[in-house]
C-alpha cells in the first residue's frame, strides 16, 4: 500500500506531535517539512528523519512530490496558506482555528467547497474516545431532550507562552484571540456537536486577568444560545491555579452526560444507559 506524502508547515510544538504520531502509522510518509527559521527546520527534519527541508511553504508546495500538507502556523497565515496548497492541489489539514477572522473563515470555506478541494480543521478531540460517547450518545438521544451543556476549560499558561517564538500569541490581529479561540474552542467546537443544533445567540465577559501586556483575553465567560433552545455556559481560562482537566457536562431531559480530559478520557453517564460507542479510528487520546 503506497504511502501518504505529507508536508509540514510551521515547526513548533504541535506540528511535533503530528510528526511523532504520523511516524506510527506505516500508511504516512514525513516527506517535507518548512518553517521560516532555517535551523528550527533542520533540527526538525533532523529529529523526524524527514528529507527535504524548505523555508518557503508556497515554494515547498510548488516543488511537487507530496499528497497532502499540515498547516501549524499562525493563525492569521492559514487563509494565504490554505489557498497557495490548494491552488497546487494538496489535501490540507488545517491546525485549528479555522482563521484570526470571520471573513478569512469565509473565504477558506468557498475555497474548500470547490470541485476536488479537501481542506479540514484540526479540531482533534471529535476523535477523543470520552468526547465520542458524550457526542454520540447526545445525538442519538439518549440523554432525551438536550436541555443545557457545561464547558469548563480551567488551564493555565506561564509567561513562556507569549515568548518571541509565539509572540503571536499575543497579538489580536494575528491569533484572532485568546483562551476562548485557541484553547476553549476545542471543547465549545465537541459541546455544539452534541447538542446538534446551531448557535443563534450569544452573551459573553472577556478578561485580561494575569498577562496584562498583551492584545488578547486570558480568561472568558460565556452563553450560547440554540436554535434548539437550549444553552451552553462556556469557562475558558488560561490562569487557573493549578491546571485541572477540561470538563464538558450535558444535561438532557432523560439523562446526564460527564466528560473529563485526560491522558485515558472518559465519560460517565447519569440515569442512561446508551451502548457503547468507539470512534472510528482507534486511539487512546485526541492526539494518538
Amino acid at each position: 500500500m503506497s504511502s501518504l506524502r505529507l508536508g509540514l508547515v510551521g515547526c513548533g510544538d504541535i506540528a511535533g506531535y503530528t510528526a511523532w504520531f504520523a511516524r506510527l502509522n506505516p500508511r504516512i510518509a514525513l516527506a517535507a517539512c518548512c518553517d521560516r527559521d532555517h535551523a528550527r527546520a533542520a533540527q526538525f527534519a533532523r529529529r523526524h528523519r524527514i528529507g527535504r527541508v524548505f523555508t518557503n511553504a508556497v515554494e515547498m508546495f510548488a516543488a511537487g512530490g507530496l499528497d497532502a500538507v499540515y498547516l501549524a502556523v499562525p493563525h492569521d497565515l492559514h487563509l494565504p496558506l490554505a489557498a497557495a496548497a490548494l491552488q497546487n492541489g494538496l489535501a490540507v489539514l488545517l491546525e485549528k482555528p479555522l482563521a484570526a477572522s470571520a471573513a478569512d473563515s469565509r473565504e477558506i470555506a468557498r475555497l474548500a467547497a470547490k470541485p476536488g478541494a479537501r481542506l479540514v480543521v484540526n479540531y482533534q478531540y471529535r476523535y477523543d474516545a470520552g468526547c465520542y460517547a458524550l457526542a454520540q450518545a447526545a445525538r442519538a438521544g439518549d440523554l432525551g431532550r438536550i436541555l443545557y451543556a457545561r464547558v469548563n476549560i480551567p488551564w493555565r499558561r506561564d509567561p513562556a507562552y507569549f515568548a518571541v517564538s509565539a509572540g503571536w500569541h499575543a497579538s489580536r490581529s494575528r491569533s484572532g484571540g485568546g483562551t476562548l479561540l485557541t484553547q476553549g474552542s476545542h471543547f465549545v467546537d465537541v459541546a455544539l456537536w452534541a447538542c446538534g443544533s446551531r448557535p443563534v445567540r450569544a452573551q459573553a465577559v472577556n478578561a485580561r486577568k494575569v498577562f496584562q501586556d498583551v492584545e488578547v483575553e486570558d480568561l472568558a465567560l460565556g452563553v450560547l444560545g440554540l436554535e434548539s433552545g437550549a444553552l451552553i455556559q462556556v469557562c475558558s481560562s488560561m490562569v487557573a491555579t493549578p491546571e485541572q482537566k477540561a470538563t464538558i457536562e450535558v444535561y438532557g431531559e432523560r439523562g446526564t452526560a460527564l466528560y473529563r480530559d485526560g491522558l485515558l478520557p472518559q465519560t460517565r453517564f447519569l440515569a442512561a444507559r446508551p451502548p457503547r460507542r468507539s470512534p472510528p479510528v482507534a486511539g487512546v487520546h485526541a492526539l494518538a
